[in-house]
């Protein structure tokens, strides 16, 4: 029914494959390089860091890939996870939009990070590993990937941004909850850690420095792999079931296919979620199903930053990778929107993005916030500061409706709850936020100082 409010899913109708958008892609994603040569490498080059069959998906052309019963047991235990008609919301803002939005935050954790943590620590578990590392900006991914560990038995080390590691001690306790050892990153624990503090002992931290940290300790321990939250590949792909299960929704309350899709970006995972589905029908079957990635005006790397291969971690250990960037050095401003304070896009996206199939906004932190008190005032849902960056696109989307005197159908991906991060409301009420941009100054000093090889000579180099 058109008029439903929530429209449901049963456990059975749970998508059994992963759809990789790689196979339907015009450009494929150029290779990763080596950091030391800067020479093209191949998946041999991952195996210290990964398991197997996260490399053979990382470098798949297969459209589709099976969802392995295991993990679908514990997926199960939240999904398929609800599509919302968001009537409320439409009646606060006196639209006739049909506003509808995707609810991750039923997850265990709270957020859709679960939906990678989960297959990442079952393939890492296939293979004997017993500790995995990573990284984590506003806890969100720390705490799936701490929950998906302790599931699989599997010992959990997270190095948390420092500047969210003092701002959200609820994510902090929830993945020590799951049994994962927390550390502020940077941190002492590592020589990257050490060079970082030596450089600057104030520093608040950054995705890149944290995943440094991450990647050094799993390329020195033989027992220990490292995992990731976006930008990969297979980490992406992994989160395909969240676009998947709303197509199904959208057809089973008889509603018409979005004209626009928003999600919040950091990395993509989130966005890849939502959008690479409703992509394949656009790739595939020629519909025009507008994408648009909602990213922050403190990290604005889709929308200001450059196309070109570029380190994913602020040392320089991990392989080079074809990424919009503001380079690797790059570190943010300390927003709440932890999750999206990263400096550079997976290679998926940015591919998509240079090939003009996808779009970016940038939105400020208040603006953000703005949207998102709004949002929970109508629906109930408190968003995470996250997701408030594409409740702001959706609130833009209407306001040109209006203009425009259009009716269109929108999607949001509601990635995760904000119930660990009030703090960030309680800044917001109080005035302590304020408007962040980075200048055309900072953002030319940051792009300055990238020296990685431009796509045109790989390009050149590759033949």
């Amino acid at each position: 029914m058109t008029d439903s409010r929530k429209i449901t899913l049963h456990e059975n109708e749970m998508p059994t494959h992963w759809y990789n958008i790689i196979h339907d892609m015009p450009n494929k994603p150029l290779p990763p390089l080596n950091p030391a040569t800067r020479e093209p490498i191949g998946p041999e080059a991952l195996a210290p860091l990964f398991p197997m069959e996260l490399i053979k998906q990382e470098v798949s052309q297969e459209q589709f890939i099976e969802i392995p019963e295991e993990v679908r047991d514990i997926y199960a235990m939240w999904r398929p996870t609800p599509l919302f008609r968001a009537r409320n919301l439409e009646k606060m803002l006196d639209t006739s939009a049909k506003i509808y939005y995707k609810y991750e935050g039923v997850s265990p954790s709270g957020s859709h990070k679960p939906n990678t943590a989960v297959p990442q620590a079952y393939y890492n578990m296939k293979e004997g590993v017993k500790r995995i590392t990573t990284e984590t900006g506003a806890g969100q991914w720390g705490s799936a990937l701490s929950f998906a560990c302790k599931a699989f038995d599997i010992e959990c080390d997270v190095y948390m941004v420092r500047i969210s590691f003092d701002q959200k001690p609820y994510r902090k306790m929830m993945m020590q909850t799951w049994g994962a050892n927390v550390f502020p990153s940077p941190s002492d624990r590592t020589q990257a850690g050490q060079k970082i503090l030596a450089d600057d002992p104030n520093t608040p931290g950054s995705l890149g420095i944290a995943i440094s940290e991450a990647v050094e300790m799993a390329a020195t321990r033989e027992d220990t792999k490292y995992s990731l939250g976006s930008v990969l590949n297979h980490v992406l792909m992994h989160q395909t079931i969240i676009g998947q299960e709303a197509i199904k929704q959208l057809e089973k309350a008889g509603a018409d296919l979005p004209d626009y899709v928003f999600a919040p970006f950091g990395g993509g995972s989130n966005f890849a979620g939502i959008a690479f589905p409703f992509l394949h029908l656009n790739l595939t079957e020629g519909k025009t199903i507008q994408c648009i990635a909602s990213e922050p005006t403190s990290a604005p790397k889709l929308t200001r930053g450059v196309f070109r291969y570029d380190f994913g971690d602020t040392v320089g250990m991990t392989p080079l990778l074809p990424m919009y960037t503001l380079g690797h050095t790059f570190v943010p401003a300390k927003i709440h929107a932890g999750g999206l304070r990263y400096h550079g896009a997976g290679a998926i996206i940015s591919q998509l993005l240079a090939d003009g199939f996808i779009g970016a906004e940038a939105i400020d932190q208040l603006e953000s916030f703005e949207a998102g008190v709004q949002f929970a005032q109508a629906e109930g849902i408190i968003p995470a500061p996250e997701a408030n960056h594409a409740v702001a696109s959706v609130f833009r989307a209407v306001e040109k409706a209006k203009e425009e005197g259009t009716s269109p159908t929108l999607l949001l991906n509601l990635c995760g709850h904000g119930n660990f991060d009030m703090l960030a409301y309680q800044d917001y009420f109080a005035g302590k936020l304020e408007p962040h941009e980075l200048s055309q100054n900072e953002v030319e000093e940051a792009l300055g100082k990238i020296d990685t090889p431009t796509i045109k000579s790989v390009v050149d180099k590759l033949g």
